[in-house]
């Protein structure tokens, strides 16, 4: 919103307006005005919670220190969402196709973690909304992303080539003179990725139906590439309503990736720093800093009151939404191959679940008996039954955020 006003008087010559023309400046706008929100508003938020009653109901798992949270105002999602969305609509460029993807992203999984954590609390239902609903509605979000990212025109990568290219390939202009090689650049719809650790580190989603034939992958590429999305957001949004189980430890992490995601967004929408490191060039997407700022100062700012002992829990409301936002970003810079690395704590909380369900109902099935890897999962439940405190876990797990946030930064140059 303030960016078209300030660049309304910026062509009137208005002094100082075409500060809202920088990224760094209106990033810069949006995490402060995040934190103030979710700061400011953030202790309000949670009296109204409790003036209303709602609180968290706890299953007793035996741990230490457990039922003390019963009571603590849960839905404090709302804190997150609404710091993320307010930032966004008065900094970023709301006709940047990638920025309206990740307001989507955020109102949809946010409504859809709201109405499971209104009949958990109001209806008195424990499970919540069904669980086919959840990944009813976290496919069709897939859908709407991966046909938007496939279909849009304004989704383009632009690739440097050399101008013995044919011209019906490239667009005029020298890009680039290079010991004597001229290049050019041309933008492309593609359906490619990044792929960590290789020297060639571009793959496509085409290679996985080669077998079919070139005109027949160009084809049926958009089912391949719709079925990743799917499985991305599912995966991710899932895993990060797993790892909400200590406090701040969703939270946190999130943070953590949210900061790197910014990062790989500037280089990647910036023409200079992805030519110096030799990635994907992708127009456009710097806009997402401005909204991943927004999303760091959510997050850190509900971690004010989020971190141990928490005088609020997010609920499904605010982890469903931050691993769907964590998720479709990634997508749309092109490094969804990265988030097993850069979410790994996401990532080894839910394998510690499939790992323990997985071998319980097979050891029950071939012995009569099901045996248990973990002594409780998710993870962080294991090292709370071997007697390590709450909040030690939590602060080593963030420790091992920040290691795998480091180690997928370096992956731009480790090839």
């Amino acid at each position: 919103m303030f960016y078209y006003i300030f660049d309304y008087l910026d062509k009137l010559n208005f002094s100082g307006a075409g500060m809202f023309q920088y990224i760094s400046f209106r990033s810069a706008l949006a995490i402060i005005t995040s934190l103030i929100i979710s700061m400011r508003y953030g202790k309000k938020v949670i009296k109204l919670l409790q003036r209303q009653q709602i609180g968290e109901t706890i299953r007793d798992l035996g741990l230490d220190g457990q039922m003390q949270k019963k009571g603590t105002p849960t839905m404090g999602g709302l804190i997150i969402i609404a710091s993320i969305l307010i930032p966004t609509l008065l900094f970023a460029k709301l006709d940047n196709i990638y920025i309206i993807l990740m307001i989507i992203t955020t109102v949809w999984l946010g409504f859809i973690g709201f109405i499971d954590d209104y009949i958990k609390v109001f209806k008195k239902n424990k499970k919540g909304l069904a669980g086919w609903f959840k990944i009813l509605g976290q496919v069709i979000l897939g859908i709407i992303v991966a046909l938007t990212l496939y279909l849009n025109n304004d989704v383009i990568i632009r690739e440097r080539v050399k101008i013995d290219t044919p011209s019906s390939l490239v667009v005029e202009g020298v890009d680039n003179v290079n010991n004597n090689v001229k290049y050019v650049t041309r933008d492309i719809k593609s359906t490619k990725t990044t792929i960590p650790f290789f020297k060639h580190n571009e793959g496509d989603y085409a290679k996985l139906v080669s077998f079919l034939g070139e005109k027949a992958a160009q084809k049926w590429v958009w089912l391949v590439f719709l079925i990743a999305v799917i499985f991305i957001i599912t995966a991710v949004s899932n895993s990060a309503n797993m790892t909400d189980g200590l406090d701040g430890l969703a939270t946190g992490s999130s943070a953590i990736i949210g900061a790197t995601l910014a990062i790989l967004a500037y280089v990647s929408g910036s023409v200079i720093y992805s030519q110096y490191l030799n990635i994907m060039y992708i127009p456009y997407t710097g806009e997402l800093v401005v909204f991943c700022s927004a999303f760091i100062g959510a997050t850190i700012g509900f971690l004010w009151y989020n971190s141990y002992p928490a005088q609020v829990f997010m609920g499904d409301t605010g982890s469903l939404s931050i691993g769907g936002i964590i998720a479709v970003f990634a997508i749309i810079i092109h490094k969804e191959l990265l988030i097993p690395v850069l979410c790994g704590i996401f990532f080894i909380e839910s394998l510690s679940v499939i790992i323990q369900v997985g071998y319980f109902k097979y050891t029950k099935r071939r012995y009569g008996q099901g045996k248990r890897v973990f002594l409780m999962a998710p993870l962080h439940h294991h090292y709370q039954k071997l007697g390590y405190h709450e909040s030690k876990i939590v602060t080593r797990f963030w420790i091992i955020g920040v290691l795998l946030a480091v180690i997928t930064i370096v992956t731009l140059k480790i090839r």
